[in-house]
């Protein structure tokens, strides 16, 4: 069986040289921050930095932003349902990515032509629990591009490839990382 490579996604609240250091070229990161307002110069420096070490940068639910500031792509998180920036131009390599937690929301994230779902929760033991087995039989719903979230940590992330998941996401797991 030939071993599968992972996209991987990072989260961050705020920006860190010392962890976005310890990140492999593979590695995308998210930036999502609900509790304060967007700074553009802040965004602007992450991008650079982002660019600088070639890993790509997605900024979290503000698709305007991301266009006008020439970003990797945009997150839609599951509560985003809006569809207005379909009405937009994007630029070729522009990618849009989002999340879901049912069978509801995926078709949410397909109509808003999302190019990758990640799917939630995995592992974590939350409100949006699916396990393997709901996560399994959720992600044979879409053709889309299916990326683990919630709870991977180094013990359980060998039964990721037990799913259908191209990735995974999340933050605990890569502020823990050693190296690339």
């Amino acid at each position: 069986m030939h071993k599968k490579f992972l996209k991987l996604y990072y989260f961050i609240d705020e920006f860190k040289k010392g962890i976005i250091d310890k990140q492999s070229i593979n590695t995308s990161i998210i930036y999502r921050n609900y509790k304060k307002k967007y700074k553009t110069t802040e965004i602007i420096y992450i991008r650079d930095y982002c660019r600088r070490k070639n890993i790509k940068f997605f900024l979290s639910n503000n698709i305007k932003l991301s266009l006008s500031l020439n970003l990797d792509g945009a997150y839609l998180p599951s509560f985003n349902e809006s569809f207005t920036h379909l009405n937009y131009n994007f630029k070729k390599n522009f990618k849009l990515i989002g999340s879901a937690h049912n069978l509801r929301e995926i078709r949410i994230k397909e109509k808003q032509k999302v190019k990758e779902i990640f799917l939630s929760s995995l592992f974590k033991n939350n409100a949006n629990f699916l396990g393997l087995n709901k996560f399994n039989i959720l992600s044979n719903n879409t053709y889309r591009g299916i990326i683990a979230l919630g709870g991977i940590s180094k013990e359980n992330i060998k039964l990721i490839n037990l799913t259908k998941s191209v990735g995974f996401a999340g933050i605990s797991h890569f502020k823990q990382k050693k190296g690339p």
